[in-house]
């Protein structure tokens, strides 16, 4: 078989990260004088690269992210009060793999979207699926759904490994429906010991309240913190800061 030949063979054999890297791989064998197995090894390894990133790529467009955060990216120092080291053992993923749960609240602005996302997007790093919802939006979305959506829906926010819900109350009351589901969510997601991190600025005694129900409130906070690590977040907003720093910056320009 010529190159040509080869190269379509590949194709057929949708191994395309060989198929891609063929002529390179060729052209430096000839050139380092590479024996068969060193050039046919770095081609099997072309392939499992392109693999393992295409199926990342997979898991980060289902994920519903919409950055890929990361902790080195928060200023600690801004906000010494936020509990950094337990943010960075939350960071390890065991909390998954034990079915455990993290519920982070505070002050808006104070970086607990963040974290949830820099979570979030460790495990999709780590081969788990992973959904993020920003409750508002995703619960709406479930209240005008039709009955065959939202069986659908909470399929599919009870099937992942790993389930965030940010900004939780952030327009204080939810509707019955939201907060239905959001009892249903918590409720089978526990029975499965599968993860949850919940955001909110909410204090947790007021749940009841916007919930509408004292009841349901009090049935979502014993599942959701049985097995649960509570992080609290004080202190100044970031967002606060980086449009002062824009303001700064625009006061110089003109």
């Amino acid at each position: 078989m010529n190159m040509t030949e080869i190269d379509n063979a590949l194709r057929q054999l949708r191994l395309s990260g060989m198929q891609q890297t063929l002529s390179t791989r060729a052209m430096q064998a000839q050139a380092s004088q590479e024996s068969f197995l060193e050039t046919f090894a770095a081609l099997l390894q072309d392939e499992l690269e392109r693999r393992r990133s295409v199926l990342l790529d997979r898991r980060y467009k289902r994920s519903g992210l919409d950055e890929k955060a990361s902790l080195v990216d928060l200023d600690w120092r801004f906000n010494p009060k936020i509990p950094r080291a337990a943010c960075f053992e939350l960071h390890t993923l065991k909390f998954i793999t034990e079915g455990a749960n993290a519920l982070i609240v505070g002050k808006p602005g104070t970086g607990k979207s963040h974290v949830a996302k820099a979570l979030a997007y460790q495990a999709t790093l780590q081969g788990y699926d992973v959904r993020y919802l920003e409750a508002d939006t995703e619960f709406a979305r479930y209240a005008l759904a039709g009955s065959q959506d939202r069986a659908s829906l909470l399929r599919e926010w009870v099937k992942p490994d790993l389930l965030i819900v940010d900004d939780l109350f952030l327009a204080r009351r939810i509707t019955a429906e939201a907060a239905e589901v959001l009892q249903a969510i918590v409720h089978q997601r526990y029975k499965l010991r599968r993860a949850m991190v919940v955001t909110s600025n909410r204090v947790v005694q007021d749940w009841g309240k916007y919930l509408g129900d004292v009841t349901m409130a009090s049935t979502i906070l014993d599942r959701l913190m049985h097995r649960c690590v509570m992080l609290e977040f004080e202190g100044k907003s970031y967002r606060l800061k980086e449009a002062a720093a824009r303001l700064v910056i625009q006061a110089d320009a003109s």
